[in-house]
């Protein structure tokens, strides 16, 4: 048990002192570049999703007829 807390206490610490942390308007910057583009991407794929299946569904239909 020892060995976890003296872990979690180091990584506190180095968190604390070593790691170079952004400033926050970068942080707002960078948080609204990525949500663009999540929404860009999923848009993307269900455009691609709603394709093949139109897709697959006039090639099955064609097959039938």
């Amino acid at each position: 048990m020892a060995k976890i807390v003296n872990y979690i206490t180091e990584s506190f610490e180095e968190l604390k002192s070593n790691v170079t942390w952004p400033v926050w308007a970068e942080v707002q910057r960078l948080t609204i570049i990525v949500a663009v583009f999540s929404v860009l991407f999923a848009l993307a794929t269900w455009g691609v999703d709603e394709f093949f299946a139109k897709a697959l569904a006039g090639f099955f239909n064609w097959i039938k007829a």
